[in-house]
């Protein structure tokens, strides 16, 4: 056994980390299977590996991932209204779709003015890291923590498929059925 709360021998690799001066060290201890009944664990091979503790964290997404997130909104609207803006119905399609929009976009803006309106006036006015620096820095989510490169993918993924698809979509629209316009 190597010391480790799960104990070694119960799990096919377990590791053992020792602090030292603000930077970990990790002890990787092996188990190997020699055949039924014969686990052999290496405790005395030990890698000494440096890792880094207190690396800075985010919990709030960069200014620059929100303000793509509404330019690919307008991206959506635009292609949706320039796109499919003809036949009989076009009013009744454009409306609807206006409402869809301003409800999607009016739920998030009064969420945020709530906040702003209840919180301390020195975290309203935090420092704001450049992007390159916020995407190398871990993001913390509830699901666990993700580089700040992922998250912002994650975040912007869904919309631009969207606004991309719902374009590719309105063309191929536009092109094959052009006795509507």
């Amino acid at each position: 056994m190597c010391g480790c709360p799960l104990g070694a021998s119960l799990v096919p690799r377990s590791r053992c980390v020792q602090a030292r001066n603000r930077v970990a060290v990790q002890r990787v201890c092996t188990i190997t299977n020699d055949g039924p009944g014969e686990i052999k664990e290496h405790a005395m091979t030990t890698d000494l590996l440096p890792v880094r503790l207190n690396q800075p964290t985010n919990d709030e997404l960069h200014p620059l991932v929100y303000h793509s997130m509404i330019g690919l909104t307008i991206w959506l609207v635009l292609s949706v209204w320039v796109l499919f803006s003809r036949g009989e119905y076009e009013g009744l399609t454009l409306s609807v779709i206006t409402l869809f929009f301003v409800v999607l976009v009016t739920i998030p803006v009064l969420l945020w003015l709530t906040w702003r309106r209840n919180v301390d006036l020195n975290e309203r006015r935090g420092y704001v890291a450049p992007f390159t620096e916020w995407t190398s820095h871990s993001f913390e989510s509830w699901t666990g923590s993700v580089s700040g490169r992922e998250a912002a993918i994650q975040v912007l993924l869904p919309i631009a498929a969207v606004a991309l698809g719902m374009t590719i979509f309105g063309l191929t629209f536009l092109f094959t059925v052009p006795h509507l316009g």
